[in-house]
């Protein structure tokens, strides 16, 4: 009883004391708000902004491979606020646009649900490239309507800057002079690939696991005890050529090895990671959570290469993020286009585990049709307090090829009780 009575008196004198702090409530208003900001400091959300329409853009200077595309889609809203994603074609970008006109665009789970799951096929690959175009734009507008950056939205940074690697960094002599040049410029890791066959002659994988160690030894001597490495495999090598390659490099301490074997059998990655001891690296040819799932939980992996926007964009990237830090398995995104890396400093910043983001050459480049990107500087990667995904678009040097307002969800969704979504 005795200690019935302490804390009864304790909690009245905390009341007071709040009260005290807060001061007297204003008319009308209970006394408990007044512990919270003016509403003249927060940011003004319009309440019930709709989704109005959705334009894809064809880029001219997208890569002709549909799943490194980087054509432009945006989405528009009746508060006059639009988001910028990119990636995705005319018909995989119409069909899940259509499924979203008229909704609330910060429900952005629940709009990836309704892409993903509103036809009666789930999203494959290639779709899910346009969800995740679409899911960036979405994604923006958050960060635009809170002014705020989009990693304000994650958790906040994690870290001060995203370290790089370099692919095809500019030749600068021989393959230890470069190796030495790309660590010069800040990089953190100087990226090689398994050598080609010479001009008309066939792939002989013998010979070229033979090419590669050699190549390898001057890489590691070029980028000296300080500097780091990392060799792709391209997928191009059977499975005992990949184990053969693995044996050999292990000496030269790769910082990873990428995509050692075809993809489309990730089981085969539980008997490969028996024979091989160097840090494996996959998932760039992957998509949604589901597909890399299996290899992240059986760290049979120890880097996630999978990216925007190809797993769907950042609501699934993030997911997948939380996976792998669960497992210790790190983040070694894979490069698709400028506003996607713009959008993956975001991602990876608020990432607590190991990152390192793959940049093409110097990383210097210029986007006609992208005046603000992602900030790089000294081989990193840097965030900026630009709100929302920090990009601005000029869509002059871009071709309109859709342009979707029309509603469409020709598929009955079933909702629980709660609203959530299930399967029809």
């Amino acid at each position: 009883m005795k200690r019935r009575a302490f804390l009864r008196r304790a909690g009245m004198a905390g009341t007071a004391a709040l009260a005290a702090t807060a001061g007297p409530a204003k008319t009308g208003q209970a006394a408990g708000r007044s512990l919270s900001r003016p509403a003249s400091n927060l940011p003004a959300r319009p309440f019930g902004m709709k989704i109005t329409r959705v334009r894809f853009y064809h880029n001219p200077l997208s890569p002709p491979a549909f799943n490194q595309s980087s054509n432009i889609v945006t989405v528009e809203t009746d508060a006059g606020i639009t988001g910028i994603g990119e990636g995705g074609a005319p018909d995989t970008v119409t069909q899940c646009a259509a499924m979203i006109i008229g909704s609330d665009p910060f429900r952005t789970d629940h709009l990836w649900q309704v892409m993903f799951r509103g036809y009666f096929y789930p999203a494959g690959r290639e779709k899910l490239d346009a969800l995740g175009a679409i899911d960036l734009a979405l994604w923006d507008i958050k960060g635009k309507v809170l002014g705020v950056p989009v990693y304000e939205l994650l958790g906040g940074l994690a870290r001060d800057h995203v370290e790089c690697y370099s692919t095809a960094f500019p030749s600068d002599g021989s393959l230890k002079e470069t190796a030495h040049a790309c660590i010069d410029a800040g990089f953190r890791a100087f990226r090689y690939a398994t050598a080609d066959p010479l001009p008309g002659q066939p792939f002989n994988s013998h010979q070229a696991v033979r090419q590669t160690y050699q190549d390898c030894v001057q890489i590691r001597e070029g980028v000296g005890p300080q500097g780091d490495w990392a060799l792709d495999y391209h997928t191009r090598l059977d499975f005992p050529d990949a184990v053969r390659l693995s044996t050999l490099i292990e000496p030269l301490e790769p910082y990873f090895a990428e995509d050692l074997i075809r993809s489309e059998n990730s089981g085969v990655y539980r008997e490969l990671r028996a024979h091989v001891k160097v840090p494996i690296a996959v998932g760039e040819q992957f998509g949604s959570k589901w597909d890399i799932r299996w290899l992240i939980e059986n760290q049979l992996i120890d880097y996630a290469r999978v990216t925007l926007p190809n797993v769907g964009g950042i609501t699934e990237y993030m997911k997948i993020a939380a996976l792998a830090e669960t497992h210790y398995v790190g983040l070694i995104p894979h490069f698709t286009g400028p506003l996607s890396e713009a959008a993956l400093v975001h991602a990876c910043s608020a990432f607590p585990g190991p990152v390192m983001m793959e940049m093409l050459r110097t990383g210097e480049a210029h986007y006609p049709h992208l005046p603000e990107h992602y900030d790089f500087r000294n081989g990193k990667l840097w965030p900026n307090r630009r709100p929302g995904l920090g990009v601005t678009l000029d869509t002059k040097p871009l071709k309109l090829v859709a342009e979707i307002s029309e509603r469409s969800r020709p598929i009955p969704m079933l909702a629980r009780p709660d609203g959530s979504y299930t399967n029809w």
